[in-house]
């Protein structure tokens, strides 16, 4: 999973935290924000599975998928090593976009960088690794910052993979 800001989010925040302290000027018109008033960069940080946009017509969604894991969390997977799960659409309400989930399992031998995305194309991405035993209550816990496939993939791995981990750990 990676942590990184996203403006649109930021900026709904900054919405919100404008209208809570919202100063008019002699003309009744908003003041311009002060930039000590302005709500904390932090804000706009999310938590979201890596991910990029299909815009390579040469590559099948896997060799996409082996990119952007590569870009964003520094593992070089086997293309035969991602596994799907399912597409569905998201941002029905604005871009109907088709996402396709895979799944796959990295071990230290596949890390060959540092990950953090493409800082020439203005990605500054975090790598965070939740706990098996923290991540159901990290999906629901609605304080932190998560998009819907977070939650979906979480489900997904507690439902279709952590009972095979956990019957091997107890044979």
């Amino acid at each position: 999973m990676v942590k990184q800001f996203r403006p649109a989010v930021y900026m709904c925040e900054m919405e919100k935290h404008n209208s809570r302290d919202q100063d008019n000027d002699k003309d009744g018109k908003p003041s311009i924000c002060n930039p000590v008033d302005l709500p904390p960069a932090s804000v706009g940080i999310t938590y979201e599975l890596c991910a990029g946009i299909v815009d390579k017509p040469d590559l099948s969604l896997e060799e996409i998928a082996k990119q952007e894991i590569l870009e964003e969390c520094g593992y070089d997977v086997p293309v035969a090593n991602l596994k799907k799960i399912t597409s569905y659409r998201s941002g029905v309400g604005a871009t109907g976009a088709k996402q396709t989930m895979f799944y796959a399992e990295v071990s230290d031998d596949m890390k060959v960088g540092a990950g953090g995305g493409q800082a020439e194309e203005g990605e500054f991405i975090e790598v965070v690794e939740v706990p098996l035993c923290n991540s159901v209550t990290f999906a629901n816990d609605e304080n932190i910052p998560k998009t819907m496939g977070v939650m979906f993939g979480f489900m997904w791995f507690q439902s279709n993979i952590a009972p095979v981990l956990l019957s091997k750990q107890n044979v």
